[in-house]
């Protein structure tokens, strides 16, 4: 296991990079989706990310993995995969904005999750954090109730919770796996094994993008690509109760790319909710233990 940084300095300001550059890939995620809907853009996206991946990290001559390496990898991968098809789904029915406060309720699942599987207790604090967080929710959805929206809109909505779900568990494996590999041998595992599990529904959903679609795809993979090596650096050297908060940063580049590229505005239901699920979580992180629990991790 590698040591943590002496100073979580630097450590926090690469992972504020890693959460900038994956808001970046969701703008061109979000439009692939739209185009040719969210499997095909995960899978072609993930395809190139393992070229891609692949080429940097066999050109250091690395020590294949051991099983237990493997196994985290591709066990992790399968969560992963789940939770971009959701969320991507999502994405091209909801406001950018509106979708990234809806999934930061992750962390908040992840510690009824990690009670159930790692047999942590949860105390007072973490009960009445989880409640302001569901208020969080029942605000923003309420707005959407409320609003002019089609009933795709709030499929939408379950299939950001449905992610939510897969990302809570895949927080609590993931700190884990950074310590046990390094982040060029995380990106290509991940890439590979994520469209690995993807390519078995390709003989019922498979498409062709066509040749304008490309730089948007290789775009896509270079910045999640990016953003998982710097996410995976950054948590392999601090605590997630210090790098915790780095994750909603991605709200402020949510609203900006969502209102420059998409012409979404922020409305006042999605922004009191995504304040009160954050004011919950950090409610959360006060009191997040030393040692190895978990952490945000890029899709």
């Amino acid at each position: 296991m590698r040591p943590d940084s002496p100073s979580p300095v630097i450590p926090f300001l690469i992972a504020c990079a890693g959460i900038a550059t994956y808001s970046a890939m969701d703008v061109l995620m979000k439009g692939l989706s739209i185009d040719i809907g969210a499997y095909n853009a995960v899978l072609w996206r993930t395809g190139a990310g393992t070229l891609l991946s692949g080429l940097l990290y066999f050109a250091s001559r690395p020590k294949w993995p051991g099983r237990a390496t493997l196994r985290i990898h591709a066990w992790r991968s399968l969560f992963v995969a789940g939770m971009a098809l959701c969320f991507f789904w999502a994405l091209a029915r909801l406001p950018i904005a509106e979708a990234i406060a809806l999934a930061f309720v992750a962390p908040l699942m992840a510690l009824y999750m990690a009670a159930i599987f790692l047999g942590e207790k949860i105390g007072p604090r973490s009960i009445a954090a989880s409640l302001l967080g569901l208020a969080g929710v029942i605000v923003i959805v309420a707005g959407k109730l409320g609003g002019d929206y089609s009933d795709e809109a709030l499929w939408a909505v379950g299939a950001v919770f449905l992610s939510a779900i897969f990302y809570a568990y895949n927080l609590i494996l993931a700190r884990r796996q950074a310590k046990m590999a390094e982040p060029m041998e995380i990106a290509f595992f991940q890439n590979f094994f994520v469209a690995a599990i993807l390519a078995l529904g390709a003989p019922w959903f498979l498409a062709v993008p066509d040749a304008g679609q490309a730089p948007n795809i290789v775009g896509a993979a270079v910045l999640a690509t990016s953003s998982l090596l710097l996410l995976s650096w950054a948590y392999a050297r601090a605590e997630t109760q210090i790098l915790a908060t780095t994750e909603y940063t991605g709200f402020l580049w949510a609203m900006l790319f969502g209102w420059l590229f998409f012409d979404e505005a922020v409305t006042l239901p999605t922004l009191t909710g995504a304040v009160l699920i954050v004011a919950a979580c950090l409610i959360v992180a006060r009191k997040a233990p030393h040692g190895d629990p978990i952490e945000p991790a890029a899709a």
